[in-house]
């Protein structure tokens, strides 16, 4: 990561941060009140190939014992009250800014990957990850809405798992390794602006 991406993302981190406190209070409540405690969500991700973080979340699906893989149909039924309003916004990533702070991921960047994904397909993370992962990017700008489609096509773990490894994989590292090549903080902060747009959208 160059200086000067770091320093947009701090920059723009502590601004959101103290923009979105009573907001973050707020949903916290929310959360709290209508489905229960845990109120974060924290989860393993792939930095690098090798270094993973603990991102975080807001909840917005229920706890279960075990759990593992992608969100896809299959899990459809877990998604709590508070969580399909979050989900559609996507403000259940605010609580990122955390990890955007502590330089585990940036505003821009390929979305962080589960650990066993980065491992079952290491030639195509090996140069994905030479980015930092970010919050949003253009697979996240391009190809989200259409990735939700397929996997909630998907009935049961292994369908999503091989919908996800399949169709949305390929397609995503393309888009991540296209804006890889072309990476500038112009570019950063273009993809920055589309994302807000698409969410208030």
């Amino acid at each position: 990561m160059t200086p000067a991406k770091r320093a947009l993302d701090l920059c723009c981190a502590i601004l959101l941060s103290a923009v979105l406190l009573p907001f973050i209070a707020l949903v916290a409540l929310m959360i709290l009140m209508l489905d229960g405690r845990p109120i974060l969500y924290i989860s393993e991700r792939m930095k690098t190939p090798t270094e993973g973080f603990k991102l975080v979340k807001f909840r917005t699906m229920s706890v279960v014992g075990e759990d593992s893989g992608v969100s896809g149909g299959d899990k459809a039924a877990r998604i709590t009250r508070s969580g399909a309003f979050l989900r559609g916004a996507r403000f259940d990533e605010v609580p990122q800014l955390w990890n955007v702070l502590k330089g585990d991921i940036s505003f821009i960047g390929p979305r962080p990957l589960l650990r066993q994904y980065v491992e079952r397909f290491p030639e195509i993370y090996a140069r994905v990850l030479r980015s930092r992962p970010g919050i949003s990017g253009l697979a996240s700008i391009y190809f989200h809405a259409h990735e939700e489609y397929l996997l909630g096509q998907a009935i049961s773990r292994e369908e999503t798992d091989a919908i996800y490894a399949r169709a949305c994989i390929p397609r995503k590292a393309r888009l991540d390794l296209i804006y890889q090549r072309r990476r500038t903080i112009w570019l950063d902060m273009s993809l920055m602006l589309r994302s807000v747009i698409k969410r208030l959208r």
